[in-house]
């Protein structure tokens, strides 16, 4: 009789951890999938510190800005390295004049809509979608929008040459 008991009570406990087991698998997972929205958001804050930071010291025309944004190197021009599905595609790279309108052509030196306009250096990343891993909850949402505006700096020129030079980064 005691063994026709154990048998009944080892079928309970079974039934016990799958109901416990799932709830704490989704917690689990749900965790995980918080840390990893968070690393995305912080990478992507960081993404656009970066970049406009670059760009303001960096020539105008350089193409290495938007792939060192993504922490790629200067020469790979493939999906960031840190961000799996972050591309230099997703960037928006704006040089704003003193009233924070953008420079119709930041690349030329000379007219009041060029080079000399620039007072400020924008870059951002906007409708980036974030997919969510967790079984049974996959889905992508987009996240806000992120952006970092600084005062410009050289842009790659000298000030005191009359026809700027440009400095590599």
């Amino acid at each position: 009789m005691k063994s026709l008991d154990r048998r009944r009570m080892g079928g309970v406990y079974v039934v016990e951890f799958a109901i416990i087991g799932l709830l704490l698998f989704t917690l689990l997972f749900g965790v995980l999938e918080m840390g990893r929205l968070l690393f995305t958001v912080n990478a992507l804050d960081e993404v656009v510190r970066r970049g406009a930071r670059l760009a303001a010291v960096c020539d105008i025309s350089d193409p290495v800005i938007l792939r060192r944004a993504i922490f790629n190197a200067a020469d790979d021009a493939g999906a960031s390295s840190l961000i799996g599905s972050l591309e230099t595609a997703n960037l928006t790279l704006v040089y704003l004049d003193e009233n924070g309108v953008g420079v119709p052509s930041p690349g030329d030196l000379v007219g009041a809509g060029g080079f000399s306009a620039i007072r400020y250096v924008q870059l951002r990343v906007e409708n980036f979608p974030h997919e969510l891993l967790i079984p049974g909850f996959g889905g992508v949402f987009t996240l806000p929008a992120f952006r970092s505006t600084i005062p410009r700096e050289s842009l790659g020129r000298h000030a005191e040459d009359v026809a700027p030079e440009i400095t590599p980064c």
